[in-house]
Order: structure tokens, then C-alpha cells, then sequence
């Protein structure tokens, strides 16, 4: 995990107006991936990538590191408490929940 603090690229200040916030989604208490898509490491890519049938998403390490956790058995608050051991950074859960969010919209998490 490169950037423990933000699972999501953090947009560098610039002249272009500021983005909507998306509108949160209901995530499951225990969030898995999609039967359509599988979550594997590419050596080519050097990274993890999501594999659906009409392609991939490259994942940066924080996404991967969320994602490889939404097994089913893992709570969102347990997700964001594991991180938060095992790369000694504290409040991680708004993170966490921000990108299941977006998986969720995306289809990824259900």
C-alpha cells in the first residue's frame, strides 16, 4: 500500500472547478466481489487488476489492498480496522467506505 491514506487518487490542487461529490450507496455489512469479476495480481502490469468480461480495471495498492479483503466474512469497519493495523494508519475508514462506495456503483461490490 503506497498511499495508506487515500484509496482513491487525491486530486492535486488546479485551476478546474471542483468536482461533485457522489451521492453515497447503502454498503452490504459484509461486502464480497461480484461473481462477474475476479480480482487477480498481473505480472505484467505489476499490479492488481480486476477481471471482468469486457476487460480489466488496474487497481492502485490501496484499491487492492480494500478489495482483497471483501471476501464476504469481513465487516466494512473490519476492513478499515485490518489496514489500519497492519499499516499503522489511524482513521482509514472514511477511505474504506468511500471506495466500497464507488465498487458498489460500479457493479464490483455486492
Amino acid at each position: 500500500m503506497t498511499s495508506p491514506a487515500s484509496p482513491i487518487a487525491s486530486a492535486a490542487p488546479s485551476a478546474q472547478p471542483p468536482q461533485t461529490t457522489a451521492v453515497p450507496v447503502e454498503l452490504p455489512a459484509y461486502p464480497r466481489l461480484s461473481r462477474l469479476f475476479r480480482l487477480q495480481y498481473e505480472p505484467v502490469q505489476t499490479a492488481w487488476v480486476l477481471l471482468y468480461p469486457e476487460g480489466m480495471v488496474k487497481l492502485n495498492d490501496s484499491a487492492a489492498e480494500i478489495l482483497r479483503r471483501c471476501n464476504g466474512e469481513i465487516s466494512v469497519s473490519g476492513i478499515a480496522a485490518e489496514l489500519e493495523t497492519l499499516f499503522s494508519t489511524p482513521n482509514l475508514g472514511p477511505q474504506v467506505r468511500s471506495l466500497l462506495q464507488e465498487g458498489v456503483r460500479r457493479g464490483w461490490i455486492v
